[in-house]
């Protein structure tokens, strides 16, 4: 298309199921708009006259919001065949692009652009508009992080007569990001826009979802029925007031969650002061390229190694310092980035582990003991990459089975060094008719004990 009414066509900024968009040139404003043009069916009455219900909703709702973080619309027109929407032209990027673990924005950032969001809502609920759509694809980000609200064509006016609203459409929306209300198709008001944006701001900090199914029967059962998980577990380093700020956005019960956008920005206010606003990109490009040089991580897929880095802690140890004692309970385990370590057995030196190498890996792997069996000290200053077992849990299944047959594998490569040190102290093979008898040699315990002992270091 080289115009489109009076606009003249620069390029295409994108398309969807429904709509492309296109950069334009609105000659007597002399500005940059984008243009959204629908066309309808010829072949499919119904779908026209749901999308110019749609379209005429958007045109509708828009005219009556003004606010800065909200996409300003300039003008609509209706055709017979097709119909476009000329709205503020935003210069940046959509949320959408920073979901994923390895492509996340700073936390500071995150915060600062959900903030904004949530009193665009806030002005957009006082004149009586839910959005009922809030993803990361419909917020886009102009510059000095301005957030900028978009489409608002399945927005429902709550001003209207909902038995007689012909643009009123149930079932809209995004499932996974959908409140338990909106599923259910109950009556909505402004709290379902700020349980979906609780969910962005979930994604944004954590690169995943706080409900994820293999099918969408299954994760419309985990939104309603499920808990959410911890911030915190999956990102140890956010921080902790998060958690309950989250649990509040992403309540089931409608009387626990927000009560509007402005309520949950203050909460937001509180945990902001406590973020260095700082970019913190370089520090944590450095940290992958750390561990994507170090062998344990070559067979993990780049979007893993992200994955690693946001539910671990990098911990510089000091000399003689344990990192796990004989008969504690728990699941700490990672790997040794720099520096070495004695693992010991009541007080008797077992081996040395030194750059490259997993320490804990035993008790996170067993499915029912954690007990610890073994020390594990420092020698020398360490740098220790100490995983999240239970934010690791929470990860994707990709990463976990990575992770576990990594694991397994550095494991059975140490055993078979035991079996040539058992090999070594043991007696002739019995196949060969000569050496000592069965009872010579030595014995496996009930419970996977070993009449062994290893000479000391």
């Amino acid at each position: 298309m080289e115009t489109i009414g009076k606009y003249r066509v620069l390029r295409e900024l994108g398309k969807g199921a429904t709509a492309k968009v296109y950069l334009c040139d609105d000659p007597e404003a002399d500005r940059q708009v984008a243009v959204k043009v629908i066309r309808f069916e010829h072949d499919s009455a119904a779908m026209s006259r749901r999308m110019r219900k749609l379209f005429q909703n958007e045109r509708m709702v828009a005219r009556r919001l003004d606010h800065p973080n909200i996409v300003r619309v300039f003008d609509a027109v209706v055709e017979d065949t097709f119909a476009y929407l000329v709205m503020e032209y935003v210069d940046g990027f959509s949320l959408e692009q920073h979901c994923r673990i390895d492509k996340l924005l700073p936390m500071h950032r995150a915060i600062s652009i959900v903030f904004k969001c949530c009193m665009a809502l806030d002005a957009a609920y006082r004149q009586g508009i839910i959005h009922r759509d809030i993803k990361p694809a419909n917020i886009l980000v102009a510059a000095n992080d301005e957030a900028k609200i978009a489409d608002f064509g399945l927005a429902l006016n709550m001003n209207k007569d909902l038995d007689r609203d012909s643009t009123f459409i149930m079932g809209v929306g995004s499932p996974a990001y959908m409140s338990p209300e909106q599923i259910k198709g109950y009556p909505l008001n402004q709290k379902t826009d700020l349980y979906s944006l609780g969910v962005v701001l979930f994604q944004l900090l954590t690169g995943r979802l706080p409900f994820r199914a293999p099918n969408q029967t299954t994760l419309i059962y985990r939104i309603i029925n499920t808990d959410t998980p911890s911030v915190t577990a999956l990102n140890p380093n956010l921080p902790e007031g998060l958690n309950a700020i989250l649990r509040r956005a992403l309540e089931k019960d409608l009387y626990s969650r927000y009560r509007n956008g402005a309520e949950f920005a203050k909460d937001l206010t509180s945990v902001r002061y406590k973020i260095l606003e700082e970019d913190e990109t370089e520090r944590d490009n450095q940290h992958f390229e750390t561990l994507r040089k170090l062998p344990f991580f070559t067979e993990f897929d780049n979007i893993e190694v992200w994955e690693v880095l946001r539910v671990s802690a990098w911990r510089q140890v000091s000399p003689n310092v344990a990192l796990i004692r004989e008969g504690e309970h728990n699941k700490l385990f990672g790997v040794i980035i720099s520096g070495s370590v004695e693992v010991s057995i009541g007080g008797r030196a077992l081996c040395r582990l030194g750059p490259d190498e997993p320490v804990g890996e035993m008790a996170f792997l067993h499915p029912g003991n954690n007990q610890r069996h073994a020390t594990v000290a420092t020698l020398e200053p360490t740098l220790f990459l100490e995983i999240n077992a239970g934010a690791l849990i929470l990860s994707s299944e990709e990463l976990l089975e990575r992770m576990r047959n990594v694991l397994l594998g550095r494991m059975i490569d140490r055993l078979r060094e035991v079996n040539k040190v058992v090999a070594a102290r043991g007696q002739p093979r019995t196949m060969s008719g000569s050496g000592g008898s069965l009872s010579d040699m030595p014995r496996v315990r009930p419970g996977g004990g070993i009449d062994l002992e290893l000479t000391p270091m």
